[in-house]
């Protein structure tokens, strides 16, 4: 794929990501065409490439749907985000030096500024937020040392981020506490607590999303 279909992909798998190309809807060319300007060719590589992780349904003959979103499809992901991040986690965690460190300490700095946006009530932050927790998630575990690792990782935590996105609302102090603990664990590089609080704050967003879908 050229340096411009790399391009159109991510913008497509961001604005699939963040709700802009919503759930189940229909994928017609002559759209993507007119909202990406790229060419037809082009456009099938990049929804093939979509298909293969996951964020486009191929429908034969009917063309293409954006991937639905479930409640088991919901507890899949997070499960799977649970498995390859918390033994990311723990290899980051045993091999990370002190710019790793540097690195952690600095997402996490960033991610709380916009945390104590979105506590005064400024949605507007909302998708800021998200990008800045994802920087931390992914710094945590970026002294992992498996590009493919990290590379897995990235689409599982995006398809996880889909939910967020159109279900979930930010969970405040909780929230930041956890990030805090995860913080703080990962410093002190213990590998115990840290898995254990990954868990609860990915559990505990699964289980506010589902609360969600229940209304």
């Amino acid at each position: 794929m050229s340096k411009l279909g790399d391009d159109i992909y991510r913008v497509m798998r961001h604005d699939i990501v963040f709700g802009r190309l919503g759930a189940n809807s229909k994928i017609r060319l002559s759209h993507l065409k007119a909202t990406y300007g790229a060419s037809i060719p082009t456009l099938r590589e990049i929804l093939n490439r979509l298909v293969s992780e996951g964020f486009v349904v191929a429908e034969g003959k009917r063309g293409h749907i954006v991937a639905p979103i479930s409640k088991e499809g919901l507890k899949e992901i997070a499960d799977l985000r649970i498995l390859l991040e918390c033994y990311a986690l723990r290899q980051s965690l045993a091999e990370g030096t002190t710019d790793w460190e540097a690195h952690v300490i600095s997402a996490h700095y960033k991610l709380s500024q916009m945390e104590k946006r979105m506590q005064s009530g400024d949605d507007s932050a909302r998708e800021a937020w998200k990008q800045y927790d994802w920087e931390f998630h992914q710094a945590l575990i970026s002294a992992c040392g498996s590009t493919e690792l990290l590379q897995v990782h990235g689409i599982v935590f995006d398809k996880y981020l889909r939910y967020q996105m159109r279900l979930l609302t930010f969970r405040g102090d909780v929230a930041s506490a956890e990030h805090k603990a995860l913080l703080d664990a990962a410093l002190n590089r213990d590998a115990d607590t840290a898995e254990s609080v990954l868990r609860a704050h990915i559990n505990g967003g699964v289980a506010h999303s589902l609360h969600i879908f229940a209304k």
